[in-house]
């Protein structure tokens, strides 16, 4: 436990490194606190940037999650526009781009991660545009009001999200998914097929099994992007969603074990014991799945990582054994999903898949591991607690409509 002379730092101020922050002082650390950030404005939420910023119902200012004046009273010094550039872990000390360096007794890092790109991405080319931040949102939004035809590739949550966007401005919206599907990696077949048909109701067209060889310009403007088979689509905006790389630079530079993110044990501690890591970046046991190390990109387990390695730092267990939840909004209807599933777990349907409104519980070697909602919150909420609660309905049962969650959780 660290006391009133310490130093904590945290590396990285997205929302699991502001959770850490502000959860280190609710618990009651009394030591200095840094909170370091490389983007100049103050920690935002990054979920609404994909949705409501996009179709205008929020502003820069809605998304804002803490003003200076919170870090004053926190007492949080709150280092914005600022990059570490190294970690001396004998002497425990930052070197920060700006040139001092800072000494900590604990280091968080909460690095995050960063977008893809396209081996054919030109960073300069007008037009052709990623989403991570807030001045990407305010590009992408501004770019959206006037275009006409509009290329995404990538057929994931993000991407999904911004074509429903862009359809209902009434730009032609074309799909290029390099996979089978959509958002294969993370949800079962029949979701994957609800959201196809939602979004080829809404306009939007799809080119699966595609990868784009190569984007076109005129006059160092994009004008459309050409795919592997030849073919051309004329495009005056392109959106590039494939996906994010966890920010391990740092840590690996400085010696710790990285793979798929930075590793760290089930209390999220590195094999440094004054380092630690959470959110995007780190891959972690997971304690639902026999301690399989995995790593997510997720508000809520970025969050629930910060109040985690607040309470272990301040004498708490702090061992990480939460059931993580993913939501994407993607024109009229909402998905939720509770739980890791694989592509291979078996799906089983709750309700009618021909609608829009269904569940599918996904089982792994005949265990509940996964529970995919498409605007049906209540089974999302009793899926958690089934999943939290490692109660194990069987298929049969929890394909019955008329079967009650609820007295499923009170029987197990």
């Amino acid at each position: 436990m660290l006391g009133k002379e310490s130093t904590i730092v945290i590396v990285g101020a997205g929302q699991g490194g502001l959770q850490a922050a502000s959860s280190l002082r609710d618990e009651g650390y009394e030591g200095r606190l840094l909170l370091i950030g490389d983007e100049c404005c103050s920690p935002y939420q990054r979920p609404p940037l994909s949705k409501g910023f996009l179709s205008g119902d929020f502003d820069a200012a809605d998304v804002i999650l803490e003003l200076p004046e919170f870090f004053v009273q926190a007492e949080i010094q709150h280092l914005a526009g600022e990059r570490v550039t190294s970690i001396d872990r004998p002497t425990r000390q930052l070197t920060l781009a700006s040139g001092p360096a800072v000494a900590y007794d604990h280091l968080i890092l909460a690095t995050g991660s960063r977008n893809r790109m396209l081996p054919c991405q030109d960073l300069d080319l007008d037009g052709v545009l990623s989403l991570r931040t807030l001045d990407d949102a305010e590009a992408l939004k501004d770019r959206m009001a006037t275009a006409k035809h509009v290329v995404v590739v990538g057929a994931g949550f993000l991407g999904l999200e911004v074509a429903s966007m862009a359809a209902v401005r009434g730009a032609e919206v074309l799909i290029v998914e390099a996979t089978e599907r959509t958002m294969e990696r993370v949800v079962s077949p029949e979701v994957s097929q609800a959201f196809r048909r939602l979004h080829e109701r809404n306009g939007v067209r799809f080119s699966f099994s595609s990868q784009v060889v190569a984007i076109h310009a005129d006059a160092g403007r994009v004008s459309g992007v050409e795919l592997q088979d030849g073919s051309r689509l004329s495009a005056d905006l392109v959106l590039v969603a494939i996906g994010v790389v966890p920010n391990t630079d740092l840590a690996e530079s400085a010696g710790l074990q990285v793979q798929n993110g930075i590793v760290v044990n089930p209390v999220l501690g590195t094999r440094d014991v004054a380092i630690s890591a959470i959110g995007d970046c780190a891959a972690f046991p997971y304690a639902f799945d026999n301690g399989q190390c995995i790593r997510l990109e997720s508000v809520q387990n970025a969050v629930d990582q910060g109040r985690c390695i607040a309470e272990r730092l301040t004498g708490g267990h702090g061992r990480y054994d939460q059931v993580p939840t993913f939501w994407s909004e993607q024109a009229s209807s909402r998905l939720q999903i509770a739980g890791v599933a694989r592509r291979d777990d078996t799906a089983v349907v709750r309700g009618d898949p021909e609608s829009d409104k269904f569940s599918v519980f996904r089982y792994r070697r005949g265990r509940l591991v996964c529970v995919e909602s498409i605007n049906s919150p209540a089974d999302h909420m009793m899926g958690r607690r089934l999943l939290m609660n490692k109660c194990n309905p069987t298929p049969l049962k929890v394909a019955g409509v008329s079967c009650d969650l609820r007295q499923l959780l009170a029987t197990a």
